[in-house]
């Protein structure tokens, strides 16, 4: 039976809970697909598939920190609007809570900010940590396939 190793391509089950609730959760939908080594999970979650063979079933409980890291002060940061602007839309409107996606400065992939505070001269407040920073993490899966 095959097993994960680093750079496998698995198909896969998982969710993602924090102290408020599930994150992500596949269980309900289609399965997910990903390569291990590729970014797509973080280090410490792809660490604990390592081994798990096809058709296994695990439950990580993960310290607070240790799945995403830390939060960082620096990472909240405030976007004027002609910067928005010029990325976007000008004629978006922002919403507290909302989830925003910019794109890499090489414009090769994304990354994604939560608005916090949308100020009256246009500027937005925008969160660039992982929602789930400094928290402890439950990560189930279901390990499908394995190539």
């Amino acid at each position: 039976m095959a097993t994960v190793q680093p750079g496998s391509f698995l198909t896969l089950h998982y969710r993602l809970a924090g102290p408020a609730g599930d994150i992500i959760n596949t269980f309900d939908d289609k399965p997910a697909t990903l390569s291990l080594g590729s970014g797509e999970l973080s280090p410490a979650l792809e660490q604990r598939l390592l081994g798990l063979e096809e058709g296994a079933r695990a439950v990580f409980d993960i310290p607070a920190g240790d799945a995403f890291g830390e939060r960082k002060v620096d990472m909240v940061q405030r976007v004027a609007r002609k910067l928005l602007d010029a990325l976007g839309d000008p004629a978006e409107r922002y919403a507290v809570g909302e989830v925003v996606q910019f794109p890499t400065p090489d414009g090769q992939g994304s990354y994604a900010g939560a608005v916090r505070e949308v100020h009256e001269d246009g500027s937005v407040l925008f969160d660039f940590n992982h929602p789930l920073a400094s928290q402890p993490v439950t990560f189930e899966v279901l390990v499908i396939g394995v190539l």
